[in-house]
């Protein structure tokens, strides 16, 4: 499936669950809600994907992607009024952290709000749907 049509997939399926739960949950409802979602629309999804941090070739940490669909597309949820750019940088650091090209960053607030990022923080392109 290319990414273009995986995108899309997750943002649907995001809408969905926004639509069935509405807003004021926690992220981790959210969360647990796409697997299921994700997953009824026939999609591999690894929850809290952990994503080694390395300085001077030693690992000094883990992050932890919300999910990896389809060990392609890494996508972070948010719960909050508005997103920020430590979220988007969180993104892109993932991507950096595990060579992946794009992420999703999706957030449950009052309504669903999606931005696409891509590795090359500096050099990429965001996308707001």
């Amino acid at each position: 499936m290319n990414e273009d049509v995986l995108t899309k997939k997750i943002i649907a399926c995001a809408f969905k669950v926004h639509n069935k739960l509405g807003a004021g949950f926690l992220e981790k409802v959210y969360e647990n809600s796409m697997v299921i979602e994700l997953k009824m629309n026939g999609l591999k999804v690894e929850q809290q994907f952990p994503i080694p941090v390395f300085y001077e070739n030693i690992q000094v940490g883990d992050y932890y992607a919300d999910l990896l669909v389809n060990d392609e597309i890494i996508v972070e949820l948010k719960a909050v009024e508005n997103l920020t750019k430590q979220h988007e940088v969180q993104v892109v650091n993932y991507l950096n952290g595990i060579g992946h090209e794009i992420g999703l960053l999706i957030n449950f607030g009052s309504s669903v709000s999606v931005k696409r990022k891509y590795r090359r923080y500096n050099q990429g392109t965001d996308q707001e749907f």
